[in-house]
């Protein structure tokens, strides 16, 4: 896991007055709106008896811990104790953390680590959002998996024909051979554009209506940004898909990706729950494999696991996650984790790898 970056923790259309819990990093944090419909985020754990805020309710701009009532300002400053005397003084250490957020894209944002505000990395850009020709939807997954594996998943150009075998990836079968492809270095992050020569039509589902002749070309570019986000552009020919997806790290085991899909084909409305359906399946097929995984962290030497060529994504990502360990970045919360540097593994891609 690892800090000083910005994680897309919820979409924004599910924090609402109420305070709420979500588990990030191994922690706890409360969110909530203040009456300026700000997003608020605190340490979910009261400083008197380890109480959660998110069972306690607003007064005003501030919350009250359910368990005494202590009231808490945005900023984490205790400034009320019922049970105290008039005129007693609020210990210090009374107050709580507190957590930069921000709002962007349809997520709410939350910055975990010690860099001051010009340091921090930027949000990856998301221009589909802003696009009224691209119309989303709003997915979420739960795998008991560590995040590791779920991203690599996502970046995976070659288990489609396998794992998918039963939805879009039987268009794969015939040919399932992945192109040679470059992996091209993205501010903040990775990318390659990757080839599929003879996808064959589907026989049926949402997508049969967008591939002519029954076999075509089928275009992808997939990108990684840190920490956990992957973005995936698929171009049918008479439709683009664009799948942006943040993968929470709950905890060592657990995984929440959240997803925006976007697309510029059957974009009415009454088609959503086509979309919802299909990738839920999608999600049900990639959840049985990547759970199966072990160790379930990826391992952190390279030559622990066998590589071909259409590894390059995920060995860049491997790579590219232990320049960030090195650098100290590295939140190494629990004895299971596998944040462990190895400068080994920070090197490019070479022959000797991939056979």
């Amino acid at each position: 896991m690892l800090k000083n970056f910005w994680y897309a923790c919820e979409f924004s259309f599910a924090v609402t007055k109420k305070p709420k819990q979500i588990v990030l990093l191994n922690q706890r944090f409360v969110l909530y709106r203040n009456s300026q419909r700000q997003v608020v985020a605190l340490k979910d754990q009261c400083s008197h008896r380890g109480a959660a805020f998110s069972m306690g309710w607003l007064e005003g701009d501030c919350i009250r811990c359910p368990y005494h009532g202590w009231k808490f300002q945005a900023d984490g400053q205790c400034i009320e104790i019922p049970s105290n005397a008039t005129g007693t003084p609020i210990p210090k250490r009374a107050n709580v953390e507190s957590y930069p957020v921000q709002e962007k894209y349809g997520f709410v944002w939350l910055f975990y680590g010690d860099l001051s505000s010009q340091e921090r990395p930027p949000i990856p850009p998301l221009p589909e959002y802003e696009d009224p020709t691209m119309h989303p939807i709003y997915l979420e997954y739960e795998m008991q998996a560590h995040y590791t594996r779920v991203i690599e998943n996502a970046l995976d150009p070659a288990h489609l024909y396998a794992v998918h075998a039963n939805s879009f990836g039987a268009g794969f079968a015939q040919d399932p051979r992945v192109e040679d492809y470059l992996v091209q270095n993205e501010s903040w992050g990775i990318s390659a554009k990757i080839t599929y020569k003879n996808y064959t039509k589907p026989k049926n589902g949402v997508f049969k209506s967008f591939f002519r002749p029954a076999r075509t070309q089928l275009n992808a570019k997939t990108t990684f940004y840190l920490p956990n986000i992957t973005k995936i552009e698929s171009d049918f020919g008479r439709g683009k898909m664009i799948n942006y997806a943040v993968h929470i790290p709950v905890d060592d085991n657990t995984t929440i990706s959240k997803r925006i899909q976007f697309r510029n084909f059957f974009t009415h409305s009454w088609a959503d729950s086509l979309f919802v359906k299909f990738h839920h399946k999608v999600g049900l097929e990639d959840r049985i494999v990547t759970e199966s995984q072990y160790p379930k962290f990826i391992p952190d030497t390279l030559s622990d696991e066998v590589h071909v060529p259409a590894d390059a994504l995920t060995i860049a990502y491997r790579q590219l996650r232990q320049k960030y360990l090195a650098m100290g970045w590295g939140l190494k919360l629990n004895k299971s984790e596998s944040d462990n540097i190895n400068r080994n593994q920070i090197r490019p891609v070479c022959a000797s790898l991939i056979n």
